[in-house]
């Protein structure tokens, strides 16, 4: 069963299960979710814990022998089990399911990892956790799920944000979900009649956004552009490399490129889309950028940014950031001095 955090409280009101999947890309989350469902393990008699990284150095027999032997201080124990960022190989599903095998109701097993997609939920393990507990995905909220996360938020610690309060929160946390919890607590400490206003939130806060590469191309993808120029600016600020971006550029526009070439020699959409692994949740952003973007505009892009990249990489005193932002531009659709359209 799937629940999602702001959902999880309510569920351990209920009772406990005997197991609980916390998967994402969003550590505070997923640090949340385990402290409720340890806090309220404890009050139910959990309380000793035991726990361990799924890795190649993982004892599996250890593991094993947690389920199997009695606990010294209670009857009931929680084996947290941490999967590895680059996932279950296969030999580390086959033990995992013996763990599974071997639970009983005095254990509890909380189970915490990466972003996972479809095809990992259909996988024996997953499935087998899934019959007997909780799936929690823990994900940072995108932009459109920011403000309706902020005004739960806020609403759980008695502030009371205006629209445009809000809006603010959403854009100056972005991709920072610890920093917006802290800026939240301090609010709450600043005002305790809990009203926010913009003024209130410039005396009190900073700009707290981070931004990764990969939230840069998800932007351009989609054809927004004031958000990729804002994406952009908060990266080169962060002091991010722009020879790491030069590549992230790149290595997105050749597969753009590639993908154009198979639509032309008349591969159906959801086969190119199966080639390159493209998630169901992401195909939309892509379908827009392909439409947006032909393979003539595609090839001028890559071009510029070809020697844009060689610049770079020649003259150490070449400032990118203004070719950058008009490269973002034009994979947005924008025409700019920096290429002719046919």
């Amino acid at each position: 069963m799937r629940v999602y955090p702001e959902q999880l409280t309510q569920q351990l009101t209920k009772g406990l299960r005997q197991a609980y999947l916390l998967f994402g890309n969003e550590l505070l989350l997923k640090q949340e979710a385990g402290d409720s469902i340890k806090h309220i393990a404890q009050q139910h008699g959990y309380l000793e814990r035991h726990s361990f990284t799924i890795d190649n150095s993982i004892d599996w027999n250890a593991v094993l022998d947690c389920c199997n032997a009695m606990s010294l201080f209670s009857a009931q124990q929680i084996i947290e089990l941490e999967i590895a960022e680059t996932g279950l190989n296969a030999n580390q599903a086959k033990a995992l399911l013996e763990v599974i095998a071997a639970l009983n109701p005095d254990i509890l097993l909380i189970l915490t990892g990466p972003r996972i997609n479809k095809k990992q939920e259909t996988t024996k393990w997953f499935k087998a956790l899934d019959n007997i507990g909780l799936y929690v995905p823990c994900n940072t909220p995108d932009p459109r799920q920011m403000p309706r996360f902020i005004q739960g938020r806020c609403q759980q610690l008695g502030l009371k944000p205006d629209h445009e309060s809000v809006q603010m929160l959403a854009q100056w946390h972005e991709g920072n979900l610890l920093a917006l919890s802290q800026s939240l607590h301090k609010l709450v400490l600043l005002y305790p009649d809990g009203i926010l206003t913009i003024v209130r939130l410039q005396e009190a806060l900073s700009r707290h956004n981070h931004y990764t590469p990969f939230q840069l191309i998800d932007a351009l993808l989609a054809g927004q552009a004031k958000r990729s120029q804002r994406i952009l600016r908060q990266l080169q600020a962060e002091g991010v490399e722009a020879t790491i971006l030069l590549r992230t550029l790149q290595r997105e526009l050749t597969q753009l490129y590639k993908m154009q070439e198979m639509g032309k020699k008349g591969t159906p959409l959801n086969l190119i889309f199966e080639q390159f692994r493209v998630w169901q949740n992401r195909r939309e952003m892509y379908i827009g950028a392909l439409h947006r973007l032909s393979l003539t505009t595609l090839v001028t892009i890559i071009r510029q940014l070809t020697l844009l990249e060689i610049q770079v990489k020649t003259d150490y005193d070449t400032q990118p950031w203004s070719a950058l932002s008009c490269l973002c531009a034009e994979m947005c659709g924008i025409t700019t001095h920096l290429q002719p359209r046919n």
